[in-house]
C-alpha cells in the first residue's frame, strides 16, 4: 500500500475533529496528491461500514448510513430545543447571511439573545460579516458543525419545499388566498 495512503487513513482516523485537504497536503509532505489520494481511500471505503465523507469541505470516516439504524442506541436527550430555537435555526439555515432584525420579520415576533445564544453553544451557527448598512448589523450564518450534525455535505442539500411536502413535514394541500370571502369560499379570521 502507498505510504502516503496509509499516512492519510491514520490522519483522519485519529484526528477528532474533520481535516480539510489544505491540513492533510502540509501533513503528507510535498508532492502529494491530496485529492487523489482521499479519492482512492473514499472508493477503498465505500462499501465498507465506514465511509470516508466530505462535510462543508472537511473530510473524516463516519458510519455507513445503511448501518446507523443497526447502531442507533436509544438514550434520554437532556434538552429539547423550543419551537423559536427551532425555527430560528432553520431561518439561519435557509435564508444566511442573516439579521437578526431579518430573522424577526421572518419569524414576526422578536427573538431572545437566549436563542441565539443555544444555538452559538451547540455549535450550528456563528456571527457572520457586518452588513454595509446603516448600524453595521451582524448576520448569522450556520457552521460546519451544524453540516456535520445534519448529516449534510453541504447547504444545497437541504430539503426543498417538495422534499418537506413529500415526508409529510408540510401541508401538501394547496393554500387558499381568500382574504375578504369570494364566492363559494368563507372569509378568513384573523388569528388572535
Amino acid at each position: 500500500m502507498n505510504p502516503q495512503l496509509r499516512l492519510l487513513e491514520a490522519l483522519l482516523f485519529a484526528s477528532a475533529e474533520p481535516l480539510d485537504a489544505r491540513s492533510l497536503a502540509a501533513r503528507l509532505g510535498q508532492g502529494a496528491d491530496v485529492d487523489a489520494l482521499l479519492g482512492e481511500l473514499a472508493a477503498h471505503y465505500a462499501e465498507r461500514g465506514i465511509n470516508l465523507v466530505c462535510t462543508g469541505g472537511r473530510w473524516s470516516f463516519r458510519t455507513a448510513p445503511d448501518l446507523a439504524e443497526k447502531l442507533r442506541v436509544d438514550a434520554e436527550v437532556q434538552r429539547k430545543l423550543s419551537r423559536a430555537t427551532v425555527e430560528t435555526l432553520a431561518i439561519i439555515a435557509y435564508h444566511q447571511p442573516v439579521t437578526r432584525a431579518e430573522i424577526e420579520s421572518i419569524r414576526g415576533v422578536a427573538t431572545s439573545k437566549g436563542t441565539l445564544d443555544i444555538l452559538m453553544e451547540a455549535g450550528w451557527i456563528r456571527p457572520g460579516k457586518r452588513r454595509e448598512t446603516p448600524g453595521r448589523p451582524l448576520t448569522w450564518i450556520t457552521t460546519d458543525g451544524f453540516l456535520d450534525h445534519f448529516g449534510l455535505e453541504s447547504l444545497r442539500d437541504l430539503p426543498n419545499l417538495e422534499d418537506l411536502k413529500a415526508s409529510g413535514l408540510l401541508d401538501s394541500r394547496p393554500v387558499l388566498a381568500a382574504v375578504g370571502g369570494g364566492e363559494g369560499l368563507p372569509a378568513r379570521e384573523e388569528e388572535g
